[in-house]
């Protein structure tokens, strides 16, 4: 039998090595979010995000990190902290439907966004966006480019999108409490079921982190 040459081994242990399943693991899943996500008006277990915590399971942790009434500049400052606190590997962004409602600056409210996703990358996450839209008290030039805001985002830095988190909701007075902007308990599970998918395919890829590792030791081989 041939032997392996003493300098060869570690390469060929590299390969094996390569070869092996990847060890699964519970990741955490961090909402990022206002009151759409904060179960505002109704019991915080009815929420959506907790409806998830409830179909993963043990199987992952999910963090809720929402705010009634914030902004995409609120969760801008308070996001580094969030990370560093929580570690997560996927982040969800589910801001901006109150900086539409105020009339604030889109341009800002874009940048806001856009350094949320990078700090978030930054930090290793994988990163999804939930897209809001809004009435169009302001007219429809505000809110035709309010809703552009999250389609040009994905496409920027290639991110999965849900482009309306209320589709088969917001039309609906049933599934609306009396102010008409936050759903009802009743509504939840098809927020849920908006969001399934896109947390389902984040879920299936890789970290960037680990995605990187994986690219070096192969280059190295």
């Amino acid at each position: 039998m041939t032997s392996i040459p003493l300098r060869w081994l570690p390469v060929v242990l590299l390969l094996a090595l390569s070869c092996l399943p990847a060890l699964a693991r519970a990741e955490t899943l961090m909402v990022l979010g206002d009151s759409l996500s904060a179960a505002r008006g109704i019991e915080r277990n009815q929420g959506w995000v907790n409806l998830l915590r409830e179909r993963l399971g043990d199987e992952q942790t999910v963090v809720n990190a929402s705010i009634s009434g914030d902004t995409t500049a609120g969760g801008l400052a308070r996001l580094p902290e969030a990370l560093e606190l929580h570690q997560p590997d996927i982040v969800l962004l589910e801001l901006g439907g109150n900086d539409g409602l105020r009339g604030l600056s889109l341009e800002q409210m874009k940048a806001n966004l856009a350094q949320m996703i990078e700090k978030s990358q930054a930090a290793g996450a994988r990163v999804g966006l939930l897209g809001i839209r809004i009435p169009p008290n302001y007219g429809p030039a505000y809110t035709k480019a309010f809703r552009a805001i999250y389609p040009e985002l994905a496409r920027q830095y290639e991110i999965p999108l849900v482009p309306f988190l209320l589709k088969d909701v917001a039309l609906h007075d049933d599934l609306m409490q009396n102010d008409g902007i936050h759903p009802n308990a009743a509504a939840q599970p098809i927020l849920l079921d908006n969001v399934w998918p896109l947390v389902q395919g984040l879920l299936q890829k890789p970290n960037p982190a680990t995605a990187r590792q994986a690219d070096s030791q192969h280059e190295a081989s």
